[in-house]
Formats: C-alpha cells, sequence, structure tokens
C-alpha cells in the first residue's frame, strides 16, 4: 500500500471512532464480604443515596499527602504552551522514569518522540501493521516499566483482528504486548514482542486502553465493559441483577471486561508465580497473591470492578484515579480500591441506571464506591459528554494548581477540571479556564506528566480525526 493510501486508510478509521466519541455510547470518542446471602433492601431513589445507608469510605488523601494546604481552585486559569504537533490522535503521554524521554502515542498505531523542538521527524515506533482502527479501535495506552531506563520493556494496548480464541461473532481482539526497545534509539525498527494477555472484544467500542504501573510494581490494565449500548448484547453475560439486562460490568467470573485488572509482569505462572491456568498453560504474568479474587468464585486478574469504560486512569502516590466514561447522563471520576464493584450498570456514577430506585450493594453484601467526583450531561459550566481522565499537579509552575487533580471533558469548551484531593468526598468540580485558548484543540483526548512533573494536554480540532490537528501543549501558569 503507497504512504499516501495508507494515510487515507488511517484517517478513515480514526474519523470513525473520534465521531462516536462525543455520543451518548461515550468514548470511541471505572468490598469486602459481609456474608449476607440476599440482595441489600437499602434502595437508591430518585438518583441519590437513601439517608442511614451505608456507603463504601475511599481512602481520601490528606492535604500532607497531597503536598500540604489545597489551593482555592474557584478562580484558576492557565495557560497553554505549544509543544508538538501534526498527530493523528494523540491519546497517551509515557515519560519513563530514569529518561529525558518523552514519547506521544497516536491512535493510528504510531509512538512518537517529542522533544525541544517538537515531534520527531520519524516514529520512534510504528505498530500500525498490527493495529486494527474504526469505532474505538486502535492504539489505545502505553506504559514504560519503572526500570525501562536498563531493560527497555515497554507495555501498549491496541486493537488487533480476532485472534484465536475469539468468537466470530466479535468485533477484535485486544491485545496487551510487552516491547523490548532500545531506551536510547532515536527510532525502532521491529521491536520485539511478547504478548502478555489477549481479550476477545465483542464490540467496537468501550474498550478503554489504559495503563499504569503502580508503585507496588505491578501494571494496572483498565477495560471496558464490551461496547454497545446499556452493557447488553453479543458479549454481554447475565449478572445477578435483574432489574436491567447484562452485563459484564458486575460478573467476575466469565470475562475480564468492565474491569480494572492487576497483574505481575515481571512474573510467570499464576498467583505469585505458583500455578497455571486451567488448561494446563503458564500464564505470560504472574497474579499478585493479594488480588481481591485469589482464593474466591472470580478470575484471579481483577483488582476492581462495575466499570463502564474506564477511558484513562493515572497514580499520585498511592492513589490511582479513573475517569470512567458514562452513557448518557453522568461522568464519573473515582478512587481505585482493591475490591471495589463501581456500580455500572446497576448505577451510572452514583444514580440508578434505567431504573426509578436499586440496591446499594451486591447480594454478597458489597457495598457500591461512590465517585469522588461526578458532573451530568446537562447542566452549568461543569458539564460535557465523555470524562477525560488527568493527573495531579505536581509543578510548582502551575501556581495554585499545584496538587490539584486536573481532567477534562472531550468536547473543551474552553476549560478544563480541577479538584481538590484533601477535601471530604465528593469533590467539587472547578471549572479551570484556558488563557489564550488558540493552542486548546477542540477537543480534549488525554492528559501527561513528564519526569519534572510538568504537565501536558493532548487535544485535536477535528472530532471526525480528519487532518493531521493532533497536538501536545504543556501546561503553564498563566
Amino acid at each position: 500500500m503507497d504512504n499516501r493510501r495508507r494515510r487515507r486508510v488511517l484517517r478513515a478509521g480514526i474519523a470513525a471512532g473520534l465521531a462516536s466519541l462525543a455520543g451518548c455510547t461515550g468514548l470511541s470518542a471505572p468490598g469486602g464480604d459481609s456474608g449476607a446471602d440476599s440482595t441489600d433492601e437499602t434502595t437508591m431513589s430518585g438518583g441519590g443515596r437513601d439517608e442511614g445507608s451505608e456507603a463504601a469510605e475511599p481512602r481520601v488523601p490528606t492535604p500532607t499527602e497531597t503536598g500540604g494546604p489545597r489551593p482555592d481552585l474557584e478562580d484558576a486559569s492557565v495557560a497553554l504552551e505549544p509543544i508538538a504537533a501534526g498527530f493523528a490522535a494523540p491519546l497517551d503521554f509515557v515519560a519513563p522514569a530514569g529518561t529525558d524521554r518523552r514519547f506521544v502515542v497516536d491512535r493510528d498505531g504510531r509512538i512518537w518522540d517529542i522533544d525541544g523542538r517538537g515531534r520527531s521527524d520519524s516514529p520512534f515506533l510504528d505498530l500500525s501493521d498490527r493495529v486494527l482502527l474504526g469505532g474505538e479501535r486502535g492504539l489505545l495506552g502505553a506504559a514504560a516499566h519503572p526500570e525501562f531506563a536498563d531493560n527497555g520493556r515497554l507495555y501498549v494496548r491496541y486493537s488487533t483482528e480476532p485472534r484465536s480464541g475469539t468468537p466470530r461473532t466479535y468485533s477484535h481482539t485486544a491485545v496487551l504486548a510487552e516491547l523490548t526497545v532500545d531506551p536510547d534509539a532515536d527510532a525502532v525498527g521491529d521491536p520485539e514482542e511478547r504478548r502478555v494477555l489477549e481479550v476477545p472484544q465483542p464490540q467496537s467500542n468501550h474498550n478503554a486502553g489504559a495503563l499504569a504501573f503502580g508503585p507496588d510494581g505491578y501494571l494496572y490494565v483498565a477495560f471496558g465493559d464490551g461496547g454497545g449500548g446499556n452493557d447488553v448484547g453479543t458479549g454481554h453475560v447475565d449478572d445477578w441483577y435483574d432489574a436491567v439486562d447484562g452485563g459484564n460490568g458486575q460478573d467476575v467470573t466469565e470475562n475480564l471486561l468492565g474491569s480494572v485488572l492487576r497483574i505481575d509482569v515481571n512474573g510467570r505462572g499464576g498467583v505469585d508465580g505458583s500455578s497455571a491456568t486451567a488448561g494446563g498453560d503458564e500464564k505470560p504474568y504472574a497474579i499478585p497473591e493479594n488480588n481481591p479474587l485469589v482464593g474466591r468464585e472470580g478470575l484471579d486478574e481483577q483488582y476492581a470492578w462495575g466499570f463502564r469504560n474506564p477511558w484513562r486512569l493515572s497514580f499520585h502516590g498511592r492513589d490511582c484515579y479513573v475517569a470512567d466514561v458514562g452513557q448518557s447522563a453522568w461522568e464519573e471520576l473515582n478512587l481505585l480500591e482493591r475490591g471495589g464493584n463501581y456500580g455500572w450498570n446497576v448505577r451510572e456514577g452514583a444514580h440508578c441506571f434505567r431504573a426509578e430506585s436499586c440496591p446499594v450493594a451486591t447480594p454478597a453484601g458489597d457495598v457500591f464506591v461512590d465517585p469522588v467526583a461526578e458532573y451530568p450531561h446537562d447542566g452549568g459550566d461543569v458539564t460535557g459528554v465523555s470524562v477525560i481522565g488527568g493527573v495531579v499537579c505536581e509543578s510548582e509552575s502551575l501556581g495554585a494548581l499545584r496538587g490539584a487533580y486536573v481532567f477534562a471533558d472531550f468536547l473543551a469548551r474552553g476549560r478544563l477540571f480541577a479538584v481538590d484531593p484533601g477535601e471530604p468526598t465528593p469533590w467539587d468540580i472547578s471549572t479551570v479556564s484556558i488563557d489564550g485558548d488558540d493552542n486548546l484543540g477542540q477537543f480534549v483526548l488525554g492528559f501527561g506528566r513528564d519526569q519534572a512533573g510538568e504537565v501536558y494536554l493532548l487535544t485535536t480540532e477535528e472530532s471526525d480525526g480528519s487532518g493531521d490537528t493532533g497536538a501536545v501543549a504543556r501546561l503553564t501558569s498563566s
């Protein structure tokens, strides 16, 4: 295929995906046992939690943990410094520890190096020969091994043609792969690839794709509910909740969809490397022995579940922020808890989904974890269609935003959002204005943070993904 035709094909696939980002189906564009044996009769009504009902208590960082007294975010504003342009749809940003490298993950299958002059002339990595586009498919995320500077191991999530084990009626296979590269190279030709995980995907949307290493050294991997609307249809199993059909979000036994996984990519075999799969084949990763479903009914890889489309996640210290894209009414931000059930598709955010009232817990008594922040699709300055997860600002150059978690909606509308992690939950969401927003694309796709704590914004000008209008800008004090 000549280069001109190849670019047309790539753009067509990206256009189909970004056009659906703004739709109600989301981006295409996240307890312990009580011994109870029946569903908790306490219900939520009218979208709110009844007084007196138990609520999950996410660990809330204290001001000391997040860098001192919390700033007043009400009048916060930032400026944007253009860093690089010419991307198709930049979705992720990777800054490996121990290096000065900064990589931008482009959905069309390429990973670019950026420096003080902008984007490199040639991609650092080109995986487009194995990446399937269309819908919400593509190269969706990447994470560098904590020892990347020494071992060159880079982990990527991408969509590809259906592999062995993917049903004929399914859309594609999601691949988590380990690539071994030269950490100092300007470009990598054909990297050594090890398939770590392959997950059949029923439909082309709700693929999530975020990857991040936690402070425990384990890799956290986000998967959406399998696509379509309502968590029903092809590839969606029946769960315990009869009032709403579906779904993968509440299932922990049949597949890995609707969950955030935690695996040990340094090991092999199974739980701490001690066991193999049921079929006798050794797993290409180990499972931390304190994962919540080890020794219980369920798939050992799962760390938390009840998600619809956890598009982006990021760590700050031991806190993991998970932004879960809603369906048609609410967008939510969560703090990740071991064994946490975030409610989809019983709930959308903290509100009953397609029902006047709904349980606050599973039949086993596991209480749903409330979002730490949420916003509606219809109302006020804080509104939108698809939440785009961000990062905690660590740089002193951001003034009042230092220590705040900054994120956005896909429809930029000239502003970002911020919350104060030192406040009691649920957190109030403040709007952050952009001074001279000529450098803010119409659509926000992601965020990044480099080794010095500087924060980057990934945007595009075209909702259909046409052209090379994707750009990266650094947030600076206005």
